[in-house]
């Protein structure tokens, strides 16, 4: 679909007492103001009689960019593969070494991200092969930064299963969660929160937060949750149902979609 439907360059021409040949061999001469009132006033006229020119206009602009966009996270996925996989201080669950891996974005702080914990639960329950890798991106404000930054400090003291179990308390837990809410959990746990308290200003922590933003940045990411499996970037909580779907069909024939 084009942007624009032919006008009758003709008929536009010799309204303006040009010809055709003069206005093909003048093309990068400015136009008097004459000239310029008489073409304003033709196109005017013309969109007047025919809207539907800016509709397609629009859809096809719209196209054009969700395009793009498309594109241009297939990129970020294929160069950013192994940041987004194996990261060194995401929370990995399900199968370490599953034969599937399915990212995501999320932040404490986020009520779409506490609902898709249900869904990822079920899916691991549910597909031994499938490996989980969830990243902290803290998006919501300062309280989630602090959480953050108190949640990469936990995996310098957690692995694996009791890592995800720590996670699982942080985003299940009432009300507004914050670096103090983030240490009472981590105590619970039996966590020395005088090393957490220390660790979640070091450099290493901020570089990991860091690297997260910069990962949803060039993935295009403009909240939360945002899952990525194979070559499909997924945002929001989409329900268990077209997440189990995609992984099918990556595991089938290595694309979101067969």
């Amino acid at each position: 679909m084009s942007f624009f439907r032919p006008l009758p360059v003709l008929a536009l021409a010799l309204s303006l007492g040009v010809s055709a040949t003069a206005l093909a061999q003048n093309a990068a001469a400015p136009f008097t103001d004459a000239q310029r009132s008489a073409i304003e006033g033709i196109i005017k006229d013309y969109l007047i009689k025919n809207p539907e020119v800016l509709q397609d206009a629009m859809a096809e602009a719209e196209k054009r960019q969700v395009e793009t966009q498309r594109l241009a996270q297939g990129a970020a996925l294929k160069e950013s593969r192994e940041l987004l996989v194996n990261g060194k201080h995401d929370v990995v669950a399900g199968n370490p070494q599953g034969d599937i891996t399915l990212v995501e974005f999320f932040d404490y702080n986020c009520g779409y991200c506490r609902k898709a914990l249900g869904d990822l639960q079920a899916l691991i329950k549910a597909d031994p092969k499938l490996r989980v890798v969830i990243k902290d991106f803290p998006v919501l404000g300062q309280e989630s930064l602090e959480a953050s930054q108190v949640a990469v400090a936990v995996a310098q003291q957690l692995k694996g299963d009791k890592l995800f179990e720590f996670h699982q308390k942080l985003l299940e837990s009432k009300g507004r969660v914050n670096g103090a809410k983030a240490l009472d959990v981590a105590k619970q746990m039996g966590l020395d929160t005088t090393k957490l308290q220390k660790d979640m200003s070091s450099p290493e922590v901020k570089a990991v937060i860091s690297e997260n933003r910069g990962l949803g940045d060039r993935l295009g990411l403009s909240g939360t949750p945002a899952f990525i499996v194979g070559d499909e970037v997924i945002p929001g909580a989409v329900g268990v149902e077209p997440m189990r779907k995609t992984i099918a069909d990556v595991r089938q024939c290595g694309h979101a979609s067969c």
